[in-house]
């Protein structure tokens, strides 16, 4: 067998061959992936690019020229009244829908995890999940009318007043939320029951022995730190859904009655696409895109920290 510096010549032949497969199978791989790659770029991170530039800017649509403005569409956005009262109607919304439909998804989830007909209620709470929420929005919108709604109805028949859902400024953002967790429980009810289904029976044996067979106790010692690493993801992806709300807005409100249910998404509509102020309504949506980034980053840091803690208790 001839030999080269002490190496078979076979051996540098397959290291050879071996390197040549390498480089085939990158390139092949590079032409696979760039098609998605440029779909990518093209719907997705160019059009970002563009808003987080507009956002720097005074454009307005139909006019050919923008002026360079710096940080003036984000310093208008702290001193405008009218995104202000968007935020505050926001802030309103997700108190109401974030505890809400967390409380109640867990409850429900609690509740059918060991039902024979638990397939039954899984499906029935996850259809408006499924469902298109614009046709939903519309249901509702004849649901709550003020007269003829089957709301109003069944008000008249308790023996109360009819109430104006969506038309009164005092109950309109409310009816909105109502609607929002009625849309969001069957999602977190569905995170909920995944994680119930991970807690081992070991442990509910345990804490029976310790005297928490069942109700309360058994919940707080056992179910509800085993869901700990679920309720934060189920919490923080609420929180995003609920500050993202705009169909239902759009669909029965539109920012009324008196501007009561302007939400920031919607202010954002109306700025880019009502008014034309493409750089105010860039700057808000980059502003919207920042604090979801941010949620998202302290949700993954927490899981992250929360994972090595287990790990560590795990090797102790």
């Amino acid at each position: 067998m001839a030999v080269v510096n002490d190496v078979p010549v076979s051996a540098l032949a397959g290291v050879s061959i071996n390197h040549n497969f390498t480089r085939a199978q990158t390139r092949a791989g590079l032409i696979l992936v760039l098609p998605a790659s440029v779909l990518i770029a093209a719907l997705l991170i160019g059009p970002a690019i563009v808003v987080f530039i507009l956002s720097f800017t005074d454009a307005s649509l139909g006019l050919a020229a923008a002026r360079f403005v710096g940080l003036g569409n984000y310093v208008r956005m702290l001193t405008d009244p009218g995104f202000a009262h968007s935020l505050r109607n926001t802030a309103l919304y997700v108190l109401v829908v974030v505890p809400t439909s967390i409380g109640w998804g867990l409850l429900v989830a609690l509740l059918i995890a060991r039902s024979p007909f638990a397939a039954l209620y899984r499906m029935a709470y996850f259809l408006p999940v499924a469902a298109t929420l614009v046709a939903l929005a519309t249901a509702w919108e004849a649901i709550l009318h003020p007269s003829l709604g089957f709301a109003n109805s069944l008000l008249q028949l308790l023996g109360a007043s009819p109430v104006r859902f969506l038309s009164d400024p005092a109950t309109a953002i409310y009816a909105l939320a109502a609607i929002g967790v009625w849309q969001m429980v069957g999602f977190n009810m569905t995170l909920f029951l995944a994680g119930l289904s991970t807690i081992p029976n070991e442990l509910y044996e345990a804490a029976a022995i310790d005297g928490a067979d069942r109700g309360v106790k058994r919940f707080l010692l056992v179910t509800w730190p085993m869901l700990a690493p679920v309720t934060l993801f189920v919490t923080v992806m609420t929180i995003i859904r609920a500050f993202s709300v705009f169909e239902t807005v759009a669909v029965l409100t539109r920012g009324g009655p008196m501007k009561s249910t302007s939400v920031i998404l919607y202010t954002f509509y109306e700025e880019g696409f009502r008014f034309f102020r493409v750089g105010y309504a860039s700057a808000i949506a980059v502003s919207f895109f920042v604090f979801v980034t941010v949620l998202s980053l302290v949700q993954m840091r927490i899981s992250e920290r929360r994972a090595r803690a287990s790990a560590h208790g795990g090797q102790s």
